[in-house]
């Protein structure tokens, strides 16, 4: 299989303009770049996560996502309930917030906790099945037998962004030494969560 610039660079931009926009995923990924706190294995799941569904979009799964609505409205109640819990959480922490007054240092007792809310985060969410397996799919098809470079080069995307994210993040460390700092953090976290689980209860309503 020969190797085909222009299909790459495609999927790179179009990977890229599906998840740098803001979103929970991405919400969940800057609070822990910013604590330091198992942020490879955040990466690392995230990352691999999009992989996997890149693929399945390229292979042309979208069409089981476009024929099973029972499996996205259960996709839609699962990614609600889960979601506004998450916003009720932090919502507790901007009310009662912290400083980042000394360094964090890996803590193993919650290294699955924060794995298993990276994968909630990621596959409860109906519109990475819509957007990545259905909508990317599509898009990759029309490159025909140069779809995997597309597929390449969104995967490729996912790594540096949520790379750039995660590890980047630390460089907001000095921003947040102040509790008022994180509690406009975990306020914005919020609202933004419950919003987006009301949201998919409309969704999921009307669907």
């Amino acid at each position: 299989m020969t190797f085909s610039l222009a299909p790459t660079l495609a999927g790179f931009a179009f990977g890229l303009s599906l998840i740098v926009a803001i979103g929970a995923q991405n919400a969940f990924v800057l609070r822990q770049g910013i604590e330091r706190r198992h942020v490879l294995a955040v990466v690392a799941v995230c990352a691999v996560s999009d992989i996997l569904l890149i693929g399945a979009g390229i292979a042309g799964a979208g069409f089981i996502v476009d024929s099973a609505p029972g499996l996205l409205k259960f996709a839609y109640w699962g990614g609600a309930a889960f979601l506004i819990c998450y916003g009720l959480l932090s919502a507790r922490r901007a009310y009662r917030p912290t400083a980042l007054t000394t360094e964090h240092s890996p803590d193993p007792a919650r290294i699955g906790t924060v794995i298993v809310t990276a994968c909630a985060l990621t596959w409860l969410n109906p519109h990475v099945y819509l957007d990545t397996v259905v909508l990317l799919g599509s898009v990759a098809a029309t490159y025909d037998t140069a779809r995997v470079w597309f597929g390449v080069g969104a995967a490729t995307a996912s790594i540096v962004w949520f790379t750039a994210l995660g590890f980047g993040a630390r460089l907001l460390r000095p921003a947040f030494s102040k509790p008022s700092a994180w509690r406009i953090l975990d306020g914005a976290i919020a609202a933004f969560m419950l919003a987006l689980g009301a949201t998919l209860v409309v969704q999921a309503v009307n669907s």
